[in-house]
């Protein structure tokens, strides 16, 4: 490893520090995946070997279970199913993500050992489980894998201890990693990365991980010290700072000392009240509308997952209503009302209502996140996405060229969400020459353009895009 090292950091136990100075966008390591599996709610939807969704798969005549984009595909992944598929043709039955992922771990690690390349940085033995810290009711779930697992474990290969596999399953619960399909946009599997779980956590970190190409990359935010700890944020940073140190605790089983959790910084403005003419609004009213406003959310996500969009619509307008003059624009409620309207609008093809709630919704993350946030830099390329698509070619082109400079540094170059920007970015490029030029011949060609080739509907929005890279329970 020529950029980073293993150290004692002090108060969280081994970590990662750069051994030389490092800028923005540098790459500080890559790192293949030790093994990974599909989702079970996916399976049927996700190549088991290069993770991309399809709309037909084949499936594998042994097991008739996994499945793959093509014959390419199934003969790149027979090596690691091959154990896989005769456990479940004698199981007769298909386990769940977590004893599939713990067998290709112990298959590998019994066939290669815990050391699989010269840049492995720890073994898996070294990690961290956590299991003297599970609450009654995970290591309850624990055990019941556990039993799942030795039934599922074939006889002809090499058997292990009750304590091997814990560890295992321990280290797969608060080390697992978000495994995302082939845009990048949606996670379909989860994987484990040695390396990657020496990076400590932070807040407000220096580092962010992306998944390019099967591999995981560590990138830098900004300037970085030789000698400076690498840290990443496990989880997202538009909570407050208690909410953070909740789940952190919850599924990491750490206390969160970092300078934003102790300070509290912009929690004020995650809950702050509106001005209204030079006024603020009294604290009982915003206490009032926020307390309203969580009551909505959660109904709203559940006519979300039941993919009744209208109504969908219909929370969302009438919290932001309340909303409106009551809590003011940084405030996560407020942001997560936004964030959902313009999604659900986008989809249903209201794209200048749509644009609207966008752009509000990127104003309030650019005053909240760091500048170089990857979900900035997401929301700021959906915004600008969506102002293309409403007609806004100026906003539009202007939010696409942000996100452009941002996921540069969070995403590179080569990663297939940059590349689709890039080329949105030249379309847009020359769409606003044309525009500039005559704006009405611009908007006669685009509206004969649409009615020749309507424009596709976006994707479903029942799932979110990747909040977190970090594996939740």
């Amino acid at each position: 490893m020529e950029n980073v090292e293993v150290f004692d950091s002090p108060g969280k136990g081994r970590g990662l520090r750069a051994i030389k100075e490092l800028w923005a966008g540098d790459v500080l390591f890559a790192e293949p995946c030790f093994s990974s599996v599909v989702f079970d709610s996916l399976a049927a939807n996700v190549c088991h070997c290069c993770f991309r969704r399809q709309p037909k798969l084949q499936r594998c005549g042994q097991c008739r279970f996994a499945q793959y984009c093509d014959r390419t595909c199934q003969r790149a992944a027979w090596e690691e199913h091959k154990q896989e598929c005769a456990a479940i043709k004698s199981y007769g039955k298909v386990p769940n993500e977590n004893i599939r992922l713990a067998a290709r771990i112990m298959w590998r690690l019994d066939k290669e050992g815990g050391v699989i390349s010269d840049m492995q940085l720890t073994t898996l033995e070294d990690l961290e489980d956590h299991i003297s810290d599970m609450p009654e009711d995970d290591l309850k779930e624990l055990k019941v894998d556990i039993h799942n697992f030795l039934d599922f474990w074939p006889r002809t290969s090499k058997q292990h201890t009750v304590e091997r596999i814990s560890h295992i399953m321990g280290v797969i619960n608060c080390n697992g990693f978000m495994v995302s399909d082939q845009k990048g946009l949606q996670a379909v599997g989860v994987g484990l990365f040695p390396n990657l779980c020496l990076v400590n956590h932070d807040c407000w970190p220096n580092c962010t991980v992306i998944l390019n190409n099967g591999k995981i990359e560590l990138r830098a935010l900004g300037k970085i010290s030789e000698g400076e700890e690498l840290t990443v944020a496990y989880v997202d940073f538009l909570n407050l700072s208690e909410d953070r140190k909740r789940m952190l605790k919850q599924q990491y089983f750490f206390d969160c000392t970092c300078e934003h959790c102790t300070n509290k910084i912009k929690d004020d403005l995650k809950m702050a009240g509106a001005e209204v003419e030079g006024v603020k609004v009294p604290e009982d009213k915003v206490k009032e509308v926020t307390e309203y406003s969580k009551e909505m959310l959660q109904n709203m996500e559940k006519a979300r997952l039941d993919g009744n969009y209208n109504e969908v619509v219909k929370i969302c307008r009438e919290c932001v209503k309340k909303q409106e003059n009551v809590l003011a624009d940084t405030h996560i409620y407020q942001l997560r009302m936004w964030s959902t309207l313009s999604e659900v609008l986008s989809y249903l093809q209201f794209f200048e209502e749509a644009a609207d709630f966008a752009h509000k919704m990127v104003d309030g993350y650019m005053k909240l996140y760091h500048p170089n946030n990857a979900q900035l830099g997401m929301a700021t390329m959906r915004a600008g996405v969506t102002h293309w698509q409403a007609g806004l070619i100026e906003v539009g082109h202007g939010m696409i060229c942000k996100a452009y400079a941002i996921l540069m540094v969070t995403h590179g170059p080569t990663h297939p969400i940059v590349k689709d920007l890039e080329a949105m970015r030249m379309q847009t490029e020359m769409e606003l020459r044309m525009f500039k030029q005559n704006e009405y011949v611009y908007h006669s060609m685009r509206e004969a353009a649409l009615k020749n080739q309507p424009m596709k509907m976006m994707a479903e929005p029942v799932e979110e895009g990747i909040k977190s890279l970090f594996r939740k329970k």
